[in-house]
């Protein structure tokens, strides 16, 4: 093989390695922050070797080029920056840098809400959102499934579906840095009050969406003894409660379109005439607050 094909070959090798580097995650490295202490060296330059800690504003002061930014990027990735202030001050032509954060500021990602063990967790390492919620305990029952990531920089906050299913593992990649916060809600309730099998609270787990059909069969159904068309679905509606009447009997022989229940609705299925109860919403209402909370999985 010719010389020059031999060259052409590892530069094109040399190109395609240099290409996979900059495009592989830097997620295996922690993010700098605001606090961090930083050790940076420059290769043969031992009068350029400092230590600085990064400014509020997410700059360092270094010797020469002054203030460069580096928060929020990866050790390596601060390396670069600085690197091509030095060539742009016309100070180094090919520097070799190198940035290791010998102190972090936050090591914590504080996990809130419905948490085994909410409070902070210590993390050396970005981690999975699945591995940061197992170090706080898991999700509670009355976990809603909707997690809301801060950012510890404060740039933006996002919301995660986290179903329980086998899916879970594509959302579970979302990658927690430290200084992050995660809020894990309460799910929604619906209540099935009244002369179904098993009166109580349900919690809207999954995709916090709920039917009346769905409500009706976590109750276990009505009794023989109800009067399913009586039946009566009682909302809050700018901080007044309202009340309507559901055809329950048409809509269990499809009949009349199931309907989407809300949090905190509350269904009540009155018993037969010769076993009536006659309850105002007030009375319906007040009949949640000791009713059992059940958890299906």
């Amino acid at each position: 093989m010719k010389l020059w094909h031999k060259v052409s070959l590892f530069a094109l090798l040399l190109a395609s390695v240099y290409s996979l580097q900059a495009q592989a995650p830097s997620g295996e490295s922690l993010r700098i922050a605001s606090g961090d202490l930083l050790h940076i060296t420059v290769f043969r330059e031992p009068d350029l070797e400092q230590r600085v800690r990064v400014k509020d504003s997410g700059e360092v002061e270094l010797e020469l080029v002054g203030r460069v930014k580096v928060c929020g990027m990866a050790p390596g990735e601060a390396a670069d920056r600085i690197a091509q202030a030095y060539v742009r001050g016309g100070y180094l032509n090919h520097p070799q840098i190198s940035v290791l954060v010998e102190e972090y500021a936050t090591q914590q990602v504080s996990v809130l809400g419905q948490v085994g063990k909410p409070g902070a967790v210590q993390l050396m390492a970005p981690r999975s959102l699945l591995d940061v919620l197992s170090l706080a305990g898991g999700l509670t029952e009355m976990a809603d499934r909707h997690i809301t990531i801060q950012r510890g920089d404060k740039s933006h906050s996002t919301t995660v579906y986290l179903p329980n299913s086998a899916q879970a593992d594509m959302q579970a990649s979302v990658m927690i840095y430290p200084g992050d916060t995660i809020l894990v809600p309460k799910a929604g309730i619906v209540y099935v009050l009244g002369d179904v099998a098993r009166p109580g609270g349900y919690v809207m787990q999954d995709d916090s969406k709920l039917t009346v059909l769905q409500a009706i069969a976590m109750a276990a159904g009505a009794n023989r003894s109800a009067k399913e068309d009586a039946t009566r679905l009682v909302r809050k509606v700018n901080d007044t409660y309202q009340e309507q009447t559901i055809p329950l009997a048409e809509i269990e022989r499809g009949r009349h379109p199931d309907m989407e229940l809300k949090a905190d609705d509350v269904l009540y299925v009155p018993f037969s005439i010769g076993k009536n109860i006659v309850l105002g919403a007030s009375g319906i209402l007040s009949s949640t607050s000791s009713a059992a909370i059940y958890a299906t999985r």
